[in-house]
């Protein structure tokens, strides 16, 4: 005789995971839409359409729009990316570990083009109400880079660890967006190279001790 609940969980596990390959259908194309066109340049019905549904579809597996957004966001940010290059980051010294944490960050940022498309979303539209759920995450490997920093040796001010991996954060961004609206219209020494400017202020600031 077939086991009862065997029979009675077997189309539930099955119907879950359709659902789970359907949802992550519909995230894939309203990313790739959302870059493209942007987020109110994209419609529910173009969703549904590169999604492979019915308009009606969608509504099984999000509220509307923003949902969609949202999941996308928590799907394709790059902090988990730069996160990992900060804990694989090398160096003995607190100058190695800001000068390889930061350039393995560029480079994590630098492969996935469209993160900056899918921030400025976000800014714009939502005024960044999404990104403290994954800020939150991503905490933990943040902190745990600023301590290594603190271990590292080297005389530090005394400044708080947050306030430490803000400003690290904030310096990191600031180049990488700079270099982004710039670009090369910007003149620079050609014995120089701004990455490396902008790790020595980070490190030391602008004024001469």
């Amino acid at each position: 005789m077939p086991d009862s609940k065997t029979e009675s969980t077997a189309p539930i596990a099955e119907q879950t995971t359709k659902g789970e390959r359907t949802r992550a259908r519909i995230i894939q194309a309203a990313h790739r839409l959302f870059i493209e066109h942007g987020y109110h340049g994209t419609s529910m019905r173009q969703i549904a359409e590169q999604s492979g549904l019915a308009l009606g579809g969608i509504y099984n597996h999000f509220t509307g729009k923003e949902d969609i957004f949202a999941a996308v966001v928590a799907k394709h940010n790059p902090y988990g990316d730069m996160v990992l290059a900060l804990e694989v980051a090398q160096g003995r010294t607190v100058e190695e570990l800001v000068h390889n944490g930061a350039a393995g960050m560029l480079a994590a940022l630098r492969d996935r083009p469209d993160s900056l498309h899918l921030i400025f979303i976000e800014i714009v539209e939502f005024g960044g109400q999404h990104f403290p759920p994954l800020i939150e995450n991503v905490s933990p490997q943040m902190m745990r880079f600023a301590h290594r920093l603190i271990q590292a040796g080297g005389i530090l001010r005394p400044i708080p660890l947050p306030t430490l991996i803000r400003a690290f954060m904030g310096f990191f961004f600031a180049y990488y967006m700079t270099e982004w609206l710039f670009g090369g219209q910007i003149p620079s020494e050609p014995r120089h190279d701004t990455f490396d400017d902008f790790v020595d202020i980070y490190l030391f600031g602008v004024l001469q001790q």
